[in-house]
């Protein structure tokens, strides 16, 4: 089973827009569980323009199903990981100012980097995922680092998949089957939507979890979130038409 992991940034941009508390972070994390969610995504940005580390402390507190934290291990970040101990941390590369991810990491320049990082979250029973584009080589760093997964950059993927989505999809089966002989547990995430999701859900057998965050929650203005997140969880199904 391929898990939907909803990544709820988007609600705190929103609430962050006019200060306040609505919408309520904390009750749309809890309400995405409800409604079907496998796991709760968030992606804390050193100027917290979005996700604070406040929300951070308080999701973990009441959550039930699985917390994954991304961000790039950097300063109070890797602070905010030991403390909060999530399930599941994803590592990104992402500058201080980055509107959004929009690479992975080069696993092979920054092996030592990485692989110190690794192994301090390891120490602490915190599974480690790092973001890679859909590379083989960057995949087998990852897994000389240490990792447990790789969460594959699906950017390219999905800007390519409205001209020719079979040739969008092969660098990622490729760097799927990297990921698998290596032993690595395999992620993507990164602009998948209710038209790109289940075409690479249906190429990727190993594919253990989607993170998605934008595109979700645009949905959910037209659809409602409840709808929405079961709309997703059937893309993620071999019956799917879509």
């Amino acid at each position: 089973m391929t898990r939907l992991s909803v990544n709820i940034n988007k609600l705190a941009t929103l609430r962050n827009s006019r200060g306040g508390n609505n919408p309520d972070v904390l009750k749309g994390a809890l309400d995405c569980e409800r409604f079907g969610a496998d796991g709760i995504t968030v992606h804390p940005r050193p100027d917290e323009r979005h996700i604070r580390y406040s929300d951070v402390r308080e999701i973990k507190k009441h959550i039930s199903t699985e917390f994954n934290i991304e961000g790039n291990p950097q300063g109070k970040f890797i602070d905010l990981i030991l403390e909060v101990q999530p399930d599941q941390v994803t590592l990104v590369p992402d500058a201080h100012d980055a509107i959004t991810s929009n690479q992975g990491w080069n696993t092979i320049t920054h092996h030592s980097f990485l692989k110190e990082i690794i192994s301090e979250f390891k120490k602490r029973n915190i599974r480690v995922s790092v973001f890679v584009d859909p590379d083989t080589k960057m995949v087998e760093g990852a897994a000389r680092a240490g990792a447990d997964r790789v969460e594959l950059y699906t950017e390219p993927y999905a800007r390519h998949f409205h001209i020719n989505k079979h040739e969008a999809i092969k660098p990622y089966i490729k760097a799927a089957e990297a990921a698998r002989e290596c032993g690595l547990g395999l992620n993507a995430g990164h602009d998948l939507d209710l038209f790109n999701l289940n075409f690479l859900y249906k190429n990727l057998p190993n594919l253990l979890e989607v993170s998605i965050g934008h595109a979700l929650i645009c949905d959910a203005i037209y659809y409602g979130l409840e709808n929405t997140i079961q709309l997703y969880k059937r893309q993620l199904t071999e019956n799917s038409t879509s």
